[in-house]
C-alpha cells in the first residue's frame, strides 16, 4: 500500500484550480487534471506548469504552461491568450457596419492566470474570500510530480476551512473546479462562450449596440469595436457574474462611448 501511494504521488499531478481542490507548484500556478478528479485529494494526470518569468526556480520544459501572461493591461490585469476563435464579428445586412467583440479573458496578476473572479462568483463568495482560501494552499515542489495524498488533503482542508462557513460544500467546490479547468499545456483558457452584438443603425449612423448573445466566461470586460463608413468607434461592455455557469461572466450591457 505504501509503495502504491508513493508511486501515485510521483506519477499523478493534481488538477487545475480552482475551487475543488487546487494543487500548485512553487510558483502558485495551477496544474491540470482530468475531468471528475478531486484535485487536492486524489490528484490528476496533468503536470505542473513552469514558474513565471523572473522566478528563481528552474523552468521545467516538460511541464505544461497555464495561459500565458502578456503583460498588464490598462486596468492592471494580465491577459490570457484566447483558445480557438473567441473573437466574434457581426455585420449589418448591407455589410457596412461591423461589431467586433474581442478579449475579456484578462486576469488579475496576483491570480497567476486563474479566473478567480469567475470561480468566486460561481461559489457565491466575494473574490477576496476565495483568494484568502487559496492562500492556505501549500504548493508542491516542481520536482515532486505533484502533491502527496497528505498534501492534497491538507490543501482541500485549507480551502474548505475558509469556504465552508459560506455554505460551500466539498461537492460544489469540485463542481466549480471542474467547470473552470483549462489545459495549460495547450495555452487554452477555461470554458468560454463568446458573446455577440449587433449595431443599431439609424440613417447610416450607429445609435446603439444590441447584445445578441451575452456569452459567458468573461473574466474582464471585452473590447467592443464598431466599424462603419463614418469611422471606427468603441463601446463599453459591462460584465455580470452569477453562480449559474451559463450566466457567469456574461455581458449585461454595451454602451457607446
Amino acid at each position: 500500500m505504501k509503495k502504491t501511494a508513493k508511486w501515485m504521488a510521483a506519477t499523478l499531478a493534481a488538477a487545475v484550480i480552482i475551487g475543488g481542490g487546487t494543487a500548485l507548484d512553487r510558483s502558485n500556478h495551477t496544474m491540470a487534471a482530468p475531468s471528475g478528479q478531486n484535485e487536492c485529494v486524489s490528484g490528476g494526470t496533468g503536470k505542473a506548469p513552469p514558474p513565471p518569468s523572473g522566478h528563481d526556480g528552474q523552468r521545467n520544459p516538460d511541464h505544461p504552461r497555464p495561459p500565458k501572461q502578456s503583460g498588464a493591461s490598462a486596468g492592471g490585469q494580465a491577459a490570457a491568450p484566447a483558445s480557438g476563435n473567441l473573437t466574434t464579428v457581426t455585420t449589418t445586412k448591407d455589410g457596412t457596419v461591423s461589431v467586433t467583440v474581442s478579449g475579456g479573458y484578462e486576469t488579475d496578476p496576483q491570480d497567476h492566470g486563474r479566473p478567480v473572479v469567475l470561480i468566486a462568483a460561481a461559489l457565491g463568495v466575494p473574490t477576496e474570500v476565495f483568494r484568502e482560501a487559496f492562500s492556505g494552499v501549500t504548493p508542491a515542489e516542481l520536482s515532486s510530480g505533484g502533491p502527496t495524498a497528505e498534501e492534497a488533503q491538507s490543501n482541500k482542508a485549507a480551502l474548505l476551512k475558509v469556504l465552508a462557513p459560506y455554505g460551500i460544500t466539498n461537492d460544489r467546490l469540485d463542481e466549480v473546479s471542474d467547470y473552470y479547468r483549462y489545459n495549460g499545456q495547450q495555452s487554452q483558457t477555461w470554458k468560454i462562450v463568446p458573446a455577440t452584438a449587433a449595431a443599431i443603425v439609424d440613417n447610416g449612423v450607429v445609435t446603439g449596440i444590441s447584445i445578441t448573445n451575452p456569452g459567458s466566461g468573461y473574466s474582464s470586460a471585452p473590447t467592443i469595436t464598431i466599424k462603419s463608413p463614418n469611422g471606427t468607434i468603441t463601446a463599453k461592455a459591462t460584465v455580470s457574474y452569477s453562480e449559474d455557469f451559463a450566466k457567469n461572466g456574461s455581458l449585461s450591457s454595451i454602451t457607446l462611448k
